[in-house]
């Protein structure tokens, strides 16, 4: 006779295996998707299968939803995890769907963490999924856009999973209590105050808080109450709720990026420990501070841009954690260091002026002339070469149809200034009054 299982049988599954949803009809969240008549739904009760990416936050379902459809369909199934497979791997899985081809079978082939394979083990599945030996399906959270080279990704259909709701996870916790072979059984109780701290601690991710659960209830010995002392232990730390493709996505980099225009390097850092402590890429903060050394600093402090491309250039080289200490520095020097928007507001005002008077002729003193066809017809004719002229200077028109217009008013802030002085001193009739 088998002995009942407990909490601490070594053969055990860990929860959130064991309450994994067998189908769709188990399954919580992603309404746009499994809901009835929505794709998801529709191909595990029609049997019917194509290559998909699953993007999401942690904890949503991806592969789970790959699971299901896989085990809907008549295909043969093979997993692999990015993480720990390579090449090697991938040609005996296809060397596996080729056999199965061969005798009218079909092979699909789910690959956890896809983003974490490189270009060349990508390369080495694109023929196979070409040619329709193999139906990929693949879990990511990370933009697939930026992740899964684009001739593999265009053979793709790419479904997005959003973070679960607190609905979402109250039910997943009743379903926990009333099903799942040990904590249905057990005398474990917990409030309800204490099942929204579960569910805020997880920040949507469902694995997470099962995760989270699991080891809650071993800290009590499977039974009894799950206090919030036990629930703090068992989180061990704050957990930072920070969804990378999500609004607090957005506005935590706009707060970050405000601070910094702000002039406040304090706040600044604070929002770049926010992000890089959600696990933001340290990259996709890079290239926003070399928008901004642009954008918001530009003339002022011309250093800045060269800092921000340099930061950028290390980050990516470094990679975490070390990277946090370039992000640090540049945030630091950009936040302090003076401030200007002039060459943004120009090229804004030329783009427009360009707009409204369509596409110019160029004047014939400032066109190429390199054949002598070009030269006879005038090309070129009565260039002033600067650099022959005192101070490397000539007062003349390098507008269109004689016109002049001031696109660039530089400001009174850093190094811009004195380029306001000098452009006084050149264009006295456009600068005189600025």
């Amino acid at each position: 006779m088998n002995s009942p299982q407990t909490l601490f049988d070594t053969h055990l599954p860990p929860l959130a295996e064991r309450v994994r949803p067998k189908t769709i009809d188990e399954f919580y969240g992603q309404a746009h998707l499994v809901d009835e008549g929505k794709i998801l739904h529709r191909l595990t009760k029609q049997s019917a299968t194509f290559s998909i990416i699953f993007w999401g936050p942690p904890g949503t379902g991806k592969t789970t939803l790959a699971r299901m459809i896989a085990k809907s369909s008549d295909a043969k199934i093979r997993e692999l995890s990015a993480v720990s497979s390579g090449v090697k791997d991938l040609r005996e899985v296809i060397t596996f769907a080729k056999s199965n081809r061969d005798v009218g079978d079909k092979t699909i082939l789910f690959i956890d963490e896809i983003h974490r394979f490189s270009k060349s083990q990508q390369d080495a599945l694109l023929h196979a999924v070409e040619d329709g030996t193999i139906t990929l399906f693949g879990a990511t959270t990370e933009n697939p856009s930026f992740e899964v080279i684009s001739p593999l990704l265009s053979r793709c259909r790419v479904l997005t999973l959003k973070s679960l709701e607190k609905r979402h996870l109250q039910n997943i916790l009743k379903n926990v209590f009333e099903k799942d072979v040990i904590l249905s059984k057990s005398s474990i109780t917990i409030k309800d105050s204490e099942k929204d701290l579960l569910i805020y601690s997880s920040g949507g991710d469902a694995r997470k808080m099962l995760n989270t659960l699991e080891v809650a209830t071993n800290l009590i010995g499977g039974k009894g109450q799950i206090t919030q002392e036990i629930l703090n232990e068992a989180i061990q730390s704050k957990t930072l709720i920070y969804d990378k493709q999500g609004e607090y996505h957005y506005d935590t980099i706009s707060a970050f990026i405000k601070s910094v225009r702000g002039s406040d390097p304090d706040a600044a850092l604070y929002w770049l420990a926010v992000m890089l402590e959600g696990g933001e890429k340290p990259e996709f903060i890079a290239r926003r501070l070399i928008i901004l050394a642009s954008e918001d600093i530009g003339n002022a402090d011309p250093n800045g841009l060269t800092l921000a491309t340099s930061g950028f250039q290390a980050v990516h080289m470094i990679g975490m954690p070390e990277a946090s200490l370039i992000l640090a520095q540049v945030t630091t020097y950009l936040a302090s260091a003076p401030k200007s928007n002039a060459s943004y507001k120009a090229i804004k005002a030329a783009t427009q002026a360009v707009k409204e008077s369509g596409t110019p002729s160029v004047p014939l003193h400032l066109r190429n002339a390199p054949t002598d066809l070009m030269k006879d017809m005038d090309y070129g004719k009565d260039y002033q070469y600067p650099h022959s002229q005192p101070d490397h200077f000539v007062n003349t028109n390098y507008f269109p149809n004689g016109e002049t217009k001031t696109f660039y008013s530089p400001t009174n802030q850093g190094r811009e200034e004195w380029i306001r002085n000098r452009l006084k001193s050149l264009w006295k009739d456009r600068y005189s009054e600025k």
